[in-house]
């Protein structure tokens, strides 16, 4: 098939490889405007742009897709199908209906569940057991269109944000040529979402990796797992940000009281356990501010940490 290829993250990189691998003529990348990036702010290409360049296929990067002359272009370029990979931008009727075969997305989650612009990460905070990807027809819904293929996979007990996402990223690469085959051979089905309460998976903050202590243990490493790496989850010791980047929990029902949340229990040489509103945490992997990513132990060695102290939300 001709596709045009819409994406801009690494999430989409190994979805736009398949598809080169498999055959298929893709006529023009659409991608997120190149961002400075760094302290010396120098412009950043993204990554699927940098593998567009690798193989010597040309770029489109529109600062808004909707705008008419964007629209304008894309009709110039002679396509079968428009694939859409975590793009960035919200497509219009006319870019929607313009291919012979429409846009397909390739998103993140089992729909209708987390629709929106985190999937991944939402799947591990809520605890989920499963996560998968569907491929789907767009409409001009944000991700309420039709299904036409999807993928399942469990997650496993210490996921992360990072690994799920390169789980996910490898099921989306090999649907989406699988999608196509059958489009190609009529053997693909349109099912409408079912309707109905669902989780809206909203964009995450810097914010919301402020952990709360007075949450229970289990959510508390939820949010660690689901977070790393970014926006990563973090504390303030000594009044200075400390993020956690690996933790489990050390115990699940004990309670608390309100002046007791963040209160170090005990200090060990290789973790530092934490009070909680229910149970308490483990903390393993820390990263001070300032500094690399480092075990407990390591840490210890140039700080000292008294039981009794505390772990701050600020």
């Amino acid at each position: 098939m001709k596709i045009v290829f819409m994406g801009t993250p690494e999430f989409a990189v190994g979805a736009l490889e398949s598809l080169i691998e498999a055959g298929h003529e893709v006529k023009l990348v659409v991608t997120q405007p190149d961002k400075p990036k760094g302290r010396g702010k120098e412009l950043s290409e993204s990554p699927v742009k940098v593998c567009a360049k690798a193989h010597n296929i040309p770029t489109f990067q529109p600062v808004k897709i909707r705008e008419p002359e964007s629209v304008e272009y894309l009709k110039t370029i002679d396509a079968d199908v428009f694939i859409v990979a975590a793009f960035g931008q919200i497509l219009t009727a006319d870019i929607l209906n313009m291919p012979k075969y429409g846009c397909i997305n390739i998103h993140a989650s089992l729909l209708p569940m987390y629709r929106g612009a985190a999937p991944i990460q939402w799947v591990i905070l809520n605890g989920e057991q499963k996560a998968g990807v569907t491929i789907m027809q767009m409409d001009e819904g944000l991700d309420t269109g039709d299904m036409l293929l999807s993928g399942v996979i469990s997650l496993a007990t210490d996921e992360t944000g990072d690994s799920l996402h390169d789980k996910l990223s490898a099921l989306g690469a090999k649907l989406i040529v699988d999608a196509l085959e059958k489009l190609e051979a009529g053997e693909l089905h349109a099912i409408p979402q079912p309707k109905g309460p669902l989780f809206y998976a909203k964009m995450l903050k810097k914010e919301m990796g402020n952990l709360d202590y007075s949450k229970d243990a289990i959510t508390l490493e939820r949010w660690v797992r689901g977070l790393y790496s970014w926006p990563g989850a973090y504390t303030f010791y000594n009044g200075k940000m400390l993020k956690i980047q690996k933790a489990e929990i050390a115990e699940e029902t004990s309670g608390s009281t309100e002046d007791s949340y963040g209160k170090i229990l005990e200090v060990s040489k290789d973790s530092v356990t934490v009070q909680c509103g229910k149970g308490s945490l483990r903390i393993l992997e820390v990263k001070p501010q300032g500094k690399k990513e480092m075990s407990v132990h390591d840490f210890l060695l140039g700080n000292k940490v008294t039981a009794g102290e505390y772990f701050k939300n600020e």
